[in-house]
């Protein structure tokens, strides 16, 4: 099969132009600052409102927990990701 000359010069075009692409997006946004690394901390709950609990953590996002059916003042080990505002309990 031979390609015309507006054909290989469309291909290379087609070509050049995914490279530039995979290079910006490695570049400007690398796929690893998807990937959040976990956080283990052991918080109090300040307050339980109808099943969403909120606790105060060292990033100084407040995290929101949710199916939670602890009470204010419990003491408890969560598991979140660097800089979210939501968390999970950990349970031993």
């Amino acid at each position: 099969m031979k390609l015309s000359s507006s054909q290989q010069q469309g291909l290379v075009f087609v070509c050049a132009f995914l490279a530039v692409g995979i290079v910006l997006s490695t570049m400007v946004f690398p796929f690893w600052h998807l990937i959040r690394e976990d956080v283990f901390e052991d918080v109090v709950i300040l307050n339980n409102d109808n099943g969403t609990c909120y606790v105060e953590t060292i990033d100084d996002v407040p995290k929101i927990i949710e199916n939670c059916e602890l009470n204010a003042g419990d003491e408890v080990t969560i598991k979140f990701g660097k800089d979210l505002a939501w968390a999970d309990i950990v349970t031993p």
